[in-house]
């Protein structure tokens, strides 16, 4: 089956006030880094979704990176969670389950990969909570993979100081 990794990276920023995926980080970008870690972990295609691609909240962003990858797993992360590996991203894929989510803290959320089957789920996602709705309506088909350092994300000034590049 075929997998392939979508990167969200069509935020408004509106809370750091400047483009976030633009952010320096690792002698590159944060968007640049997260395409780099999600080729990285061995998808067949990586597709990234953009502001210029997409307008609205974060499922609209889910919904036309669904909707692109046609019939296959898909594994979804994030621009501004710049801690997340290609090895974090491979141990999701690892698992054969119907998703596999990414748990930091109390959360379980993205990075997650979904199976074929929930595409008209994701798809039909609204507003900004992303796939988590689905991650919760399905829990007793979730397994999760800890990883800490997803709880980093970029979202304000202060985030960006205390980003180690």
């Amino acid at each position: 089956m075929r997998v392939i990794a979508i990167v969200l990276a069509a935020g408004t920023s509106s809370r750091l006030g400047r483009p976030k995926q633009l952010v320096p980080f690792g002698g590159t970008t944060l968007l640049q880094h997260a395409i780099d870690v999600a080729r990285g972990a061995g998808c067949d295609k990586t597709l990234v979704v953009t502001r210029n691609e997409v307008a609205g909240t974060l499922s609209d962003s889910i919904r036309f990176g669904v909707e692109a990858a046609g019939y296959a797993r898909v594994l979804i992360t994030l621009c501004d969670q710049p801690l997340i590996t290609s090895e974090h991203l491979r141990a999701l894929l690892a698992i054969n389950a119907p998703i596999v989510a990414t748990r930091y803290g109390n959360i379980v959320g993205a990075p997650a990969a979904f199976a074929p089957r929930f595409a008209s789920e994701l798809r039909a996602l609204t507003g900004d909570r992303g796939a988590r709705d689905i991650i919760d309506a399905h829990a007793d088909e979730v397994v999760t993979v800890t990883f800490e350092d997803a709880a980093v994300d970029i979202d304000t000034e202060a985030d960006v100081r205390n980003l180690k590049t």
